[in-house]
């Protein structure tokens, strides 16, 4: 038996209990976890803005160390180290034929598997977004693990698996902001904190963050940006004043509220990108009208995973860790254990702190 953090039905509180998991069949494999990031799409899914079946074991960010593998499985051994790869892609769909394996059709197909038992009446429990990293072991497909790559201690690599391919993503493969040019990123959180770094590497001139809470400066700040804003009507008219009136290159949003969209768009000069991370619910309606798509001749694009390939990105991201440019443990403000989630669930709801970080 292995505790894990079980969400029994969409809205209901977290339980934290006992579950069982079957061996590695054929194809799969087993890990021990070391450590597991909570994330705002798990609030996401508790809440029901993202639907998955339920009950299941939550938790999509994590890393730890295989213990076993069944039938098939070569590419990682028991004692290596592996990230978690929610979104594993299938390679035959028509996104993973045009090379788009961030948009697979099949991505989510196994969040409908049984994934284990609960110990106390032997329910079956589903694996949230693949992985149910929310546990002291799982079990997943062979292609939800990926080696860690050398130099990168286990807890930190957790962060690898949603928070800094998708900020790290979003910036690079999504805005493909360039050297010299200016971007704000709308939310500091896990996702805007790594996206913030990720404009630092990129060489920005100038680094814009926004944020609800004026307690998230200085964790924007030692992310790399240069200016802070704190969330207003007027956050618009702030970000061009600092921009010569003439908006910035590229804006993040890592919040997924139609206003935040409104103001990040409005953020972004005449020619400008907008690129949308956060995932928001049905009820967030964002409005243009024509005149205003064809004066501004701005770009407004959704982000899925930051775009990534998780096995062509994440040896780019540990060099940037080994060569320094890219601090993981920068993005984590709480080190919790699996009773914790509950009350880190509250302080993303309330913006407080950068990443929670659960280590087994």
């Amino acid at each position: 038996m292995v505790r894990a953090a079980v969400l029994p039905a969409v809205g209901a509180p977290l339980e934290i209990t006992d579950i069982e998991l079957p061996e590695p069949g054929p194809g799969r494999v087993r890990v021990a976890l070391a450590a597991a990031g909570v994330c705002h799409s798990d609030l996401s899914l508790s809440d029901g803005t993202m639907r998955v079946p339920v009950p299941a074991v939550l938790g999509h960010e994590g890393a730890g160390t295989v213990v076993a593998v069944g039938e098939g499985v070569g590419h990682v051994a028991p004692g290596d180290g592996v990230v978690l790869n929610w979104a594993p892609s299938c390679g035959s769909c028509h996104a993973c034929a045009l090379g788009e394996v961030w948009l697979c059709a099949n991505a989510l197909n196994g969040a409908g598997a049984v994934h284990a038992r609960r110990a106390d009446d032997g329910g079956e429990l589903h694996p949230g977004l693949n992985v149910a990293a929310f546990a002291e072991e799982t079990v997943v497909p062979a292609g939800c693990v990926l080696p860690v790559p050398g130099g990168i201690p286990l807890t930190d690599a957790a962060l690898l698996g949603c928070a800094v391919l998708t900020g790290y993503g979003a910036v690079h493969h999504s805005a493909r902001l360039r050297e010299g040019e200016t971007v704000a990123v709308f939310g500091a959180g896990g996702v805007g904190l790594a996206a913030l770094q990720a404009a630092r590497i990129a060489g920005a001139s100038r680094i814009v963050a926004v944020d609800v809470s004026p307690q998230k400066e200085e964790l924007a700040r030692r992310a790399g940006a240069t200016d802070y804003v704190v969330a207003s009507e007027n956050t618009a008219r702030e970000i061009r004043a600092l921009t010569g009136k003439q908006g910035v290159d590229a804006a993040i949003e890592c919040v997924g509220r139609a206003v935040t969209i409104r103001t990040a768009w409005e953020s972004t000069r005449r020619g400008g990108r907008t690129t949308v991370v956060g995932i928001g619910g049905k009820d967030q309606q964002v409005t243009f009208n024509a005149l205003e798509l064809f004066h501004w001749g701005r770009t407004l694009s959704g982000c899925v995973y930051g775009n990534s390939d998780p096995a062509r990105d994440l040896p780019v991201l540990a060099g940037h860790v080994r060569e320094g440019r890219l601090d993981l443990g920068a993005l984590v403000t709480e080190r919790i254990a699996l009773d914790g989630i509950p009350a880190a669930f509250d302080n993303m709801i309330a913006g407080k702190g950068g990443r929670a970080l659960v280590v087994f």
